[in-house]
């Protein structure tokens, strides 16, 4: 069985298909996120575009609350974008408000990193490698918070 907790190229396509789909090509910055859920369930979503752009959110954002309210736990988060120009699609890092999204799941959730040479090209590192100085680890005689062992 493949690993699940894992950014590959399955989790890209589907961001990428669902960018696709919702914008017109070459749309410069426009975006999806795909999530993979603990039982191989993948949920795409993207975002609402509002005039007001202080009350926007991540394309993450309808996956996270569409994984939340089927109860399952997020193995897998990537976010891509449009880079306009023929350009193609990147693959963007979590912001630090969807770092903290994602670490309702833990430190282990695999997240997609661009390649700074090509952020066509990515890697899939923990969120525990991403941002190895998270503020909850000053509380060592805590556990890592929502359920996992805290490092």
């Amino acid at each position: 069985m493949p690993d699940l907790a894992v950014v590959d190229r399955q989790l890209v396509d589907a961001a990428v298909e669902l960018a696709r789909s919702r914008f017109p090509d070459g749309e410069q910055w426009s975006g999806a996120a795909a999530l993979r859920l603990d039982d191989g369930t993948v949920l795409t979503s993207v975002a609402p575009q509002p005039p007001n752009v202080a009350v926007s959110l991540c394309h993450e954002t309808g996956a996270l609350c569409e994984a939340f309210k089927r109860d399952r736990r997020v193995v897998a988060s990537v976010c891509v974008v449009d880079a306009g120009a023929g350009r193609g699609h990147w693959v963007l890092t979590p912001c630090g408000v969807c770092q903290e999204r994602l670490f309702v799941y833990g430190p282990d959730v695999a997240v997609g990193v661009p390649e700074p040479q090509d952020p066509r090209r990515w890697r899939s590192l923990r969120l525990r490698d991403v941002q190895p100085h998270w503020f909850a680890r000053v509380f060592p005689e805590d556990p890592w918070p929502y359920g996992g062992a805290g490092e």
